[in-house]
């Protein structure tokens, strides 16, 4: 590409060729009408002529052309372009026309990357507001009730005061997600690494939820039996949390007397893949992209009778993210999901 010649340098040569064969006859004839016509001379007089024109010409139109192209550069400087700043002005209008190009696309995605931002952040602003005001105005209801009078009423408040209460943990709990979102997002959370079973992590997150679990009656059961310990390296407790944020889930939209299921597989020499599996509604495909979005929910209603933040999947993916690590989601409209997730095994 740098071996061509300029097409700056072609005009001039072209043009100066034009105008050398022109002033060459011309003055041909001039000294054929004075008989006085010499071969040197006339040869001498074109590559003389030749030489100015180009020299005159090329100049002209480098100057015309960079004065021009100048304009365009500090105009694309206006704003704020600082790719273009990163090496000298050219005169070719070919590398000017790739440079202006290469800006527009960059200029293309940066607008479509703030408008999918904008409108993840009004969706967001519009979530935390609709999460935050539904136990907020409970609160507000029942104490507004006892101030009213309800308060002497022993029954009364120790019913109402009991159910602010519940309002109240709820907002703690959403409060507490968004602070621990935030900073996995920010890589302000430190992960306190560490080597455990993770089978026995297992067990203590059924033992947790087995009552919850209990009042659907869902068994909380393992794919088969895992006599020996499988040891991995990770943040234990958020590990735990990422389990029992799954399990909870798999409870929550799973079917009456279902079953959540757990496996342990080695994946590669040095990995696991802990799956969690449930035969409960399953998740539609289109939901499946947007899933760990936060707040998202893929039965608006039904999950805001279940309680939860709206955090939890996408606290799971920034926790398994933090770990350098995969999560990954198959779902079955009415027939159930698999979340999993892999993590770096001990030998």
């Amino acid at each position: 590409m740098q071996n061509k010649l300029k097409k700056t340098y072609k005009f001039a040569l072209r043009t100066s060729l034009y105008i050398t064969i022109f002033l060459t006859l011309l003055s041909s004839v001039f000294l054929y009408a004075l008989d006085s016509v010499n071969v040197l001379y006339i040869t001498l007089f074109a590559l003389l002529t030749y030489i100015f024109s180009f020299t005159i010409i090329q100049y002209r139109v480098e100057r015309f052309i960079y004065k021009r192209v100048k304009k365009i550069y500090d105009d694309l400087t206006l704003l704020e372009s600082s790719s273009l700043r990163k090496q000298p002005i050219t005169t070719d209008m070919a590398t000017l026309t790739e440079e202006i190009d290469k800006y527009a696309k960059d200029k293309k995605l940066e607008i479509e990357t703030l408008k999918v931002r904008e409108e993840y952040r009004k969706e967001f602003l519009g979530n935390v507001s609709h999460e935050l005001k539904t136990p907020l105005f409970t609160v507000q209801g029942y104490l507004l009730t006892l101030i009213d009078g309800a308060i002497d009423d022993k029954k009364v408040s120790e019913k109402y005061l009991n159910r602010a209460n519940k309002g109240l943990e709820r907002l703690i709990y959403i409060v507490k997600d968004l602070d621990m979102i935030t900073k996995l997002e920010v890589g302000d959370l430190r992960l306190n690494i560490e080597t455990f079973d993770i089978v026995e992590l297992v067990e203590s997150v059924f033992d947790l939820l087995e009552m919850k679990a209990a009042k659907k009656k869902i068994t909380l059961t393992f794919d088969m039996d895992y006599d020996t310990p499988i040891f991995v390296t990770a943040d234990k407790e958020r590990i735990q949390q990422v389990l029992s944020n799954l399990v909870v889930n798999s409870i929550k939209y799973g079917r009456e007397k279902g079953t959540t299921e757990v496996s342990i597989e080695n994946l590669i020499k040095n990995k696991v893949i802990v799956r969690v599996t449930d035969n409960g509604e399953g998740i539609s495909r289109e939901n499946l992209t947007r899933l760990f979005e936060r707040f998202f929910r893929v039965d608006k209603s039904g999950s805001r009778k279940e309680g939860g933040s709206g955090l939890g999947l996408s606290i799971v993916k920034h926790i398994i993210e933090a770990h350098d690590e995969k999560i990954y989601v198959e779902s079955e409209l009415g027939v159930g999901s698999e979340f999993s997730f892999t993590l770096e095994k001990t030998e």
